[in-house]
C-alpha cells in the first residue's frame, strides 16, 4: 500500500476517533472518551513519527519548573514538539 494513502486511511481514521470522542464527551461518557484520547495519541504519533522517548521529554519539559527551554534541551526534540509559550 502506497505510504500517501496509507497516511490518509490514518487521517481518516483520525477524524472519525476524534468525532467519537466528542460525542462521548458531549454524553458524559468520560471514562470511555478518556480511553479513546490515549488511541488518538497513539495514531497521532504514529503519523508524525514521534518516539516515545520524545513525548516523555516533552512532558518532562512541560512538568518541570524551569520557565524557558535551554537551546541544547530545544533542539533535541522535533519542532513540532517544541513547547510555544
Amino acid at each position: 500500500m502506497p505510504v500517501a494513502n496509507t497516511e490518509e486511511r490514518l487521517l481518516a481514521l483520525l477524524a472519525t476517533l476524534e468525532e467519537c470522542q466528542a460525542y462521548l464527551t458531549d454524553r458524559a461518557n468520560t471514562e470511555t472518551a478518556r480511553l479513546l484520547s490515549l488511541a488518538i495519541l497513539e495514531l497521532r504519533m504514529e503519523l508524525h513519527k514521534v518516539t516515545d522517548s520524545e513525548l516523555k521529554a516533552l512532558c518532562d519539559m512541560i512538568a518541570s519548573d524551569e520557565p524557558v527551554l535551554e537551546q541544547s534541551t530545544a533542539r533535541q526534540l522535533p519542532p513540532y514538539l517544541r513547547l510555544i509559550k
